[in-house]
């Protein structure tokens, strides 16, 4: 059985070591700092006293750290890497030629991007395969790793900005509709918790369905849409307020910052 550790087990570290747990396809191994952290998880994975030592036995090692403490991390993990270990970072705006950097060029890596929806093991994953030591085998180990815990979309590296403008950033735009719709719930006199629940259960069964149905979003917004109806008055009112333009835009100025913050 393959190896699987986790350098930093807080919110998004835990969440995916969890998803694999479920899975029981790997041996898990975790380090953390925070003595609490390395508690919470000690029932699904052998907790090891430093990171230097859950490198020397794991043979997927994903780093779940900050990226400002990323390079001291990995550079102090140089001694234990070789051609058999795989890194995986989970990293903001570390690029892939810093981590090859920083890890001394001993071994393949691959660099993920999550989105917090991987919390509740629903996470949309963009994966970048251009690291030239990454045989196929690591590749389908790594695709049927994140295919396990949500959805897996191998992109390059170049393509990683669109992915957080839409995805990464895009949880948020999702809570900023959902707040609207509670607030103009609240305005027509549902109660902020009737309106709230609503809400939370509309999204949810619309994704569902989108999921289900394999549609088109246009052909699953006309099945709700009648001629002359209220659906279409209030389509009609977003578009005067040009609200997939806003959208659009807003993704496209999240995209922009990550370059920004990548540069």
């Amino acid at each position: 059985m393959n190896r699987f550790g986790f350098i930093g087990l807080g919110n998004m570290g835990g969440a995916i070591a969890r998803g694999l747990a479920s899975g029981g396809a790997f041996a898990l191994h975790g380090f953390d700092p925070s003595e609490g952290m390395c508690r919470r998880n000690a029932d699904i994975m052998t907790i090891h006293p430093t990171a230097l030592e859950l490198a020397r036995n794991s043979d997927y090692v994903l780093l779940a750290v900050k990226p400002q403490v990323m390079r001291p991390v990995l550079t102090g993990l140089v001694p234990a890497l070789g051609p058999e270990t795989c890194l995986v970072s989970i990293a903001a705006g570390v690029t892939l030629d810093q981590l090859v950097e920083w890890s001394g060029r001993k071994c393949p890596v691959v660099r993920v991007m999550p989105n917090t929806p991987a919390m509740v093991g629903k996470g949309v994953y963009a994966l970048c395969f251009d690291h030239e030591l990454l045989n196929e085998d690591r590749r389908q180990a790594m695709l049927d790793v994140f295919s396990s815990i949500g959805q897996a979309h191998v992109l390059p590296e170049k393509l990683f900005d669109a992915y957080t403008g839409l995805i990464g950033s895009g949880p948020a735009y999702v809570y900023a509709f959902m707040e609207g719709l509670i607030d103009a719930g609240v305005t027509l006199g549902l109660t902020r918790a009737q309106a709230t629940s609503m809400v939370a259960g509309l999204v949810s069964g619309s994704a569902l369905m989108a999921e289900a149905e394999g549609a088109h979003p246009t052909l699953l917004k006309e099945m709700v849409t009648s001629p002359g109806g209220t659906t279409i008055a209030g389509l009609n009112a977003l578009d005067e307020h040009r609200f997939k333009f806003a959208i659009g835009r807003a993704v496209r100025a999240a995209a922009e910052r990550s370059k920004e913050l990548a540069d």
